[in-house]
């Protein structure tokens, strides 16, 4: 497997959202938590593809945790400044096909509940999430499927801002054959009904979507664990 591992501690979990003190709590988690609860080896997306087909997506490389230089696009980088970076988690996925590569991340921010809603609110407001000069970066492992998965490789995407936890999600997708994409497109588009492009029809706009709403789940389910009180 390509990548490090942070000495074998990361963050995980699956659900809704934490309870009290769950937001402080899922700030703590990128290095309080085995990797493998973050980012599972295999992912089960039931229901997550095209027309509602499953999806299995097997983990090929853990990124070290790290800050967010290079991370993002350099617009992104400076709207996300305003959260800070604590630290950054990543790894890449295939496909049970290895036709398709995505990169998923966890931004832990340094920002409290007020800063965190300011700017999912903004990301809302301007569709932030939607503009192709505002993507995030993948990780692309030498020796994996992902080897040739650059910027120019980038098909789809998708990014949550948290406001229940100090965290922005996101996904990006791509072909495993490395070949460049002229106009990506966001997953929300890309797997509304009608859509034409090349990657909504590869269902790559799912792939960013089903991946990064899991993982998303895992952190609120871990966050929500972590606060539990022993009975």
């Amino acid at each position: 497997m390509g990548g490090a591992v942070t000495g074998d501690w990361l963050t995980g979990g699956g659900g809704d959202e934490p309870p009290v003190n769950g937001f402080a709590t899922a700030g703590t988690l990128w290095h309080s938590v085995p990797v493998d609860q973050l980012f599972p080896p295999a992912v089960q997306g039931t229901g997550a593809g095209p027309g509602g087909a499953d999806r299995t997506w097997t983990r090929i490389a853990v990124a070290p945790d790290s800050g967010c230089a290079h991370a993002f696009d350099p617009l992104l980088h400076k709207i996300l400044a305003q959260v800070g970076c604590r630290r950054l988690l990543r790894a890449t996925y295939t496909d049970a096909t290895q036709s398709y590569v995505t990169t998923v991340g966890l931004l832990f921010t340094k920002a409290d509940p007020a800063a965190m809603t300011a700017l999912a609110t903004r990301f809302r407001n301007e569709h932030l999430d939607r503009r192709s000069d505002l993507m995030p970066r993948p990780y692309a492992a030498k020796g994996t499927a992902a080897a040739g998965f650059g910027d120019d490789q980038r098909a789809s995407w998708t990014i949550s801002v948290l406001t229940d936890a100090p965290v922005v999600a996101y996904a990006v997708s791509g072909w495993a054959d490395g070949r460049s994409v002229d106009s990506p497109q966001p997953a929300a588009d890309a797997i509304s009904s009608g859509a034409t492009t090349a990657p909504a029809q590869a269902g790559l706009g799912n792939e960013a979507q089903g991946l990064a709403d899991r993982i998303e789940r895992r952190l609120r389910q871990t966050a929500g664990s972590a606060t539990e009180t022993p009975s």
